[in-house]
């Protein structure tokens, strides 16, 4: 039974002037930290879309839903119990995109985000060192320099209009980009079709942008820098 819904806090309030990613026109779905949370008892049965888009993520099998820890106000995903949220919309970036995380994840060769009802559509901590992006079908890997390893992070993904791709770690861009076009379809957190992979960890928080440039990439990092 649901039985709390977790709204604007003081601490969400933004800042006069201060930039927010409700302030982007291509924003196009925003799971945020501690807001829009929905509670099956310490459990979390929806994680509301703070976009204008309502694509918020739902999961209505009690056994597979996350949990939240309001202290840190972040979902717990055990990949043992198929933790995920859905959502019934659709997210397709056929273009530039920016997608900002912060997790911790916790084991690997687990699905962060992806899409559960069409194949060969994920983004998947392949190790502790590569994030794998597929898109229709195709793979590129994304790795971390030197001997870097995720942790407790935030990590930005952003793709050009010809469909270069960098990470950034923690602010910081890793060296070795790729290319890799088609339409990223995303409908999941946490599972990739069908129900595989699943995450296992924590998130805080995800950001999904339909844009990428040098202003959006500066002014998201910094974001979730404060998280």
């Amino acid at each position: 039974m649901v039985k709390l819904g977790l709204g604007f806090s003081l601490a969400s309030i933004k800042p006069m002037g201060a930039w927010a990613p409700d302030d982007e026109a291509k924003l196009e779905a925003w799971y945020k930290k501690g807001t829009g949370i929905v509670l099956n008892g310490s459990d979390v049965s929806t994680w509301r879309d703070s976009s204008a888009n309502s694509l918020d993520m739902v999961q209505a099998t009690a056994t597979e839903q996350p949990t939240y820890n309001a202290s840190e106000e972040s979902l717990t995903f055990v990949s043992a119990d198929t933790n995920n949220l859905q959502t019934s919309g659709q997210i397709s970036l056929t273009g530039s995109f920016t997608i900002g995380i912060k997790f911790h994840p916790t084991a690997f060769n687990n699905t962060v985000i992806a899409d559960n009802t069409t194949a060969n559509e994920f983004f998947k901590l392949t190790s502790d060192d590569r994030l794998a992006v597929k898109i229709d079908g195709s793979t590129k890997n994304m790795d971390l320099d030197g001997t870097d390893t995720f942790g407790d992070d935030f990590i930005l993904l952003t793709r050009g209009a010809l469909g270069l791709m960098t990470l950034y770690r923690n602010g910081t861009a890793q060296s070795a980009t790729q290319t890799l076009t088609g339409t990223s379809d995303i409908d999941a957190i946490g599972v990739r079709r069908t129900d595989v992979n699943p995450f296992a960890g924590r998130i805080f928080e995800i950001q999904i942008y339909s844009d990428s440039n040098a202003t959006l990439t500066a002014n998201v990092n910094n974001y979730l820098s404060k998280l």
